[in-house]
């Protein structure tokens, strides 16, 4: 049996309207007609705690509706990301399912967050978006950015930005694996970008957001920049993967993979001619679990990393808890 509780995000897509340079799915697009059906969602379990919808672009897809309605029921947590660079599209979803939460993707402010995106107005369509969501009452809502040595210098800018809106800010930072198509990525500035981060978390463990749920939230993106700032560093990740265990992936195809992390797909099995049961249980789900126990990749990605806080909630809340405490005796805080 699998287990309950489960994180899962589905790739609808390769295809994107962005030209980012540190990832090149849009280089290697999937065609409409190879993309899963919607219709074979409704294998997925019940339950599932945390829901992303993701791509490339999803709200390329003429049925991305169809895909929402259905994955909406099969959690209380559904979350698409998106450039939001179709306004009018990302509206007509939230207006239909006003509990959705939605993360837009930007990578500084105008000038540089366009450059690095690919997408001419990319910055402009995306504030908009996101405004029209606030106005509507849509309550999760935020930007999302992939921080590296060439963005650094905007990170907090946009933490003010978002901290002023009253709206959620999320961090990952660049990887390399199959799904972004780069083996390239590289950060060259890593002494300048640890003292930026280490600014970042301390800001975000200082957290002066009006509504308590956003600076808790605050506390614990720190934990979670606090493993990005590993990541980056080279070293160990701060708690172990669960991917394939504690989260999945459905890939445009409708294949289940393990996750985004890795070097090649690593199938569990597929949705097409397999019930999620039958895949989740099979042989080669365990084989795939074997891969992760000994993968030495030390990613830190949202969708393998936030599902190990949740099952070492109490890690994460010492880290925290002692470095609030520090900073209230005014210490420094430990990133070791």
């Amino acid at each position: 049996m699998f287990k309950k509780n489960l994180d899962a995000a589905v790739i609808t897509t390769y295809r994107c309207n962005a030209r980012c340079k540190m990832c090149e799915i849009w280089k290697y697009p999937t065609r409409p007609e190879e993309e899963f059906k919607p219709e074979i969602l409704w294998k997925l379990p019940e339950g599932i705690r945390r829901l992303n919808i993701t791509g490339g672009e999803p709200l390329i897809r003429s049925d991305i509706e169809e895909i929402v309605s259905i994955l909406n029921t099969k959690t209380n947590r559904l979350e698409i990301s998106t450039n939001g660079y179709f306004t009018d599209k990302i509206v007509h979803i939230a207006e239909k399912f006003p509990n959705i939460t939605i993360r837009i993707s930007v990578e500084g402010l105008p000038k540089l967050n366009d450059n690095l995106r690919g997408l001419k107005n990319g910055f402009d369509h995306a504030l908009r978006t996101l405004l029209k969501l606030k106005d509507m009452g849509i309550k999760d809502i935020g930007f999302g950015i992939v921080i590296s040595d060439q963005n650094m210098y905007d990170l907090m800018d946009l933490y003010r930005l978002c901290s002023g809106l009253g709206v959620e800010f999320a961090q990952a930072t660049l990887h390399n694996s199959f799904y972004f198509h780069k083996f390239d990525n590289t950060i060259n500035k890593i002494d300048e970008l640890t003292e930026i981060m280490k600014e970042f978390i301390t800001t975000l463990l200082k957290s002066k957001r009006r509504e308590l749920k956003l600076r808790i939230k605050d506390w614990f993106r720190a934990y979670i920049n606090y493993g990005l700032l590993r990541y980056i560093q080279g070293r160990f990740r701060p708690i172990p993967c669960g991917a394939a265990t504690n989260s999945f992936f459905v890939d445009p195809w409708g294949r289940v993979i393990a996750c985004n992390g890795s070097p090649e797909p690593w199938i569990m099995g597929d949705l097409n001619t397999q019930t999620f049961e039958e895949i989740w249980n099979s042989k080669r789900a365990e084989e795939v679990r074997e891969m992760v126990r000994n993968c030495t990749r030390n990613c830190w990605m949202v969708g393998t990393a936030v599902p190990a806080m949740r099952e070492n909630i109490w890690r994460s809340f010492r880290w925290v808890f002692i470095n609030k405490l520090r900073l209230l005796i005014g210490k420094d805080i430990v990133l070791e």
